[in-house]
């Protein structure tokens, strides 16, 4: 009876630990990664910032920015942009590991500037992704996520996460 009790409490430990990992309260961060547009040949380099609220262990709302780019388009450079909102589901692997989705909403921005005129356009809609992240202490975690902004793009970064 002893070793079974012992079990038990023994098993409910691990799993309060492993679920007391994923992000509560606010925090925020830094990513970089890549993005590739289809129908274009070059893979560009991302970089963006978001803040985040996580109201338990498993669900988070998160704002974040993020430069998708600079393309060629028919001889002009076109910036990329991206501004969303999304709920965050997490589900706790272990204590270092969360595995992570993502479904939002997403502002895509492309400025293209040419004869001294800027240009721009503006197109809203959803957004989805899914991510691991790995805690390396309490207040800090890295995460690595493969994001859709639009049908035909896609962006995949990497990031550190700062719990305050």
């Amino acid at each position: 009876m002893l070793k079974k009790f012992a079990a038990a409490a023994a098993l409910a430990l691990v799993a309060s630990s492993s679920f007391a990992a994923a992000p509560t309260a606010f925090y925020g961060g830094l990513d970089v990664g890549s993005t590739k547009i289809d129908d274009f040949d070059q893979d560009k380099t991302s970089f963006g910032g978001f803040l985040g609220y996580g109201f338990n262990q498993f669900f988070a709302v998160e704002l974040g920015y993020r430069y998708l780019g600079k393309f060629d388009v028919f001889g002009t450079d076109v910036k990329a942009k991206q501004t969303h909102l999304s709920l965050v589901g997490s589900y706790p692997l272990n204590a270092q590991f969360d595995v992570y989705g993502r479904l939002g909403y997403n502002n895509l921005r492309a400025e293209a500037k040419a004869n001294g005129i800027t240009y721009g356009d503006d197109t809203d809609g959803g957004l989805y992704g899914i991510g691991l992240n790995y805690n390396f202490n309490p207040q800090l975690s890295g995460r690595f996520e493969v994001q859709k902004p639009s049908s035909d793009s896609t962006n995949y970064s990497v990031g550190v996460v700062w719990k305050f």
